[in-house]
């Protein structure tokens, strides 16, 4: 008569498998991170608790808060996470299909909602709003993205579009197109915005070469550049703060 012989690895992801329901199961209800969204407000949750909310349910061995808390680390901070890219989320042991997409779909209606505020506003009252939607937006790309804020005669913000994409370092721009892309608009202002993948804190003689052609050649359309804006990591650069004498 044979002797029958438990499959071990089977046994082990039963118990990681019921170790992880018997964590969640045994939580505080009041620690539980959707009971605590609803019963005390977002403020009360741990960033890594807020992603647990939205991948729903943990993996093998690991709960959702601990994905949470991963995912952090992995991208180094929110910031981080929301400018992950799928196919690096998709790498994420535990990660997939559904999870993914909740994550992508969580973000990308934060950068909407941003960009709805900010062109629903005054640039002059709502300069802060603007600068916070295009350093998520652009200060973790790794190649150089020049964007045109387009603006009517009042200052308030008509639209925001990419008009170019270059390497890490250099990014051509072509004038003719942005002042045609004015004129459609019927803007009267405009603002320069480029970031700095680089990590260059200081505008290169080619942003200010660009950045003298662009405002001579608006004037002669009656269109004026309020500024050029550079976003690096952690802060950005006001062009017009520092060469005041090339918008005048």
């Amino acid at each position: 008569m044979g002797i029958k012989v438990k499959n071990v690895d089977s046994v082990q992801e039963k118990n990681s498998k019921t170790n992880v329901e018997r964590w969640i199961k045994n939580w505080p209800i009041n620690e539980r991170p959707r009971k605590l969204l609803l019963s005390k407000g977002p403020d009360s949750l741990s960033d890594a608790g807020l992603i647990a909310v939205l991948l729903r349910s943990g993996t093998r061995g690991k709960d959702a808060v601990s994905m949470g808390r991963e995912l952090i680390n992995k991208f180094g901070n929110l910031r981080g996470l929301m400018n992950a890219k799928p196919a690096d989320l998709q790498k994420i042991k535990g990660l997939g299909p559904a999870k993914v997409a909740q994550l992508i779909a969580a973000i990308e209606i934060t950068k909407r909602q941003m960009k709805e505020n900010v062109v629903s506003g005054k640039y002059i009252e709502n300069d802060r709003d603007v600068i916070d939607y295009l350093s998520l937006s652009l200060q973790d790309r790794q190649k150089e993205f020049f964007k045109v804020i387009f603006l009517n005669k009042g200052n308030k913000i008509i639209a925001i579009e990419k008009v170019a994409q270059g390497t890490m370092n250099e990014t051509v721009i072509n004038p003719r197109e942005v002042i045609k892309r004015s004129l459609d608009l019927g803007a009267g202002s405009i603002i320069l915005v480029h970031n700095h993948p680089s990590g260059n804190t200081k505008p290169s003689q080619n942003d200010l070469d660009l950045t003298e052609k662009m405002v001579s050649a608006c004037k002669y359309v009656d269109i004026t550049v309020l500024d050029h804006i550079i976003i690096l990591q952690e802060h950005h650069i006001s062009l017009k703060n520092m060469y005041n004498d090339i918008f005048n």
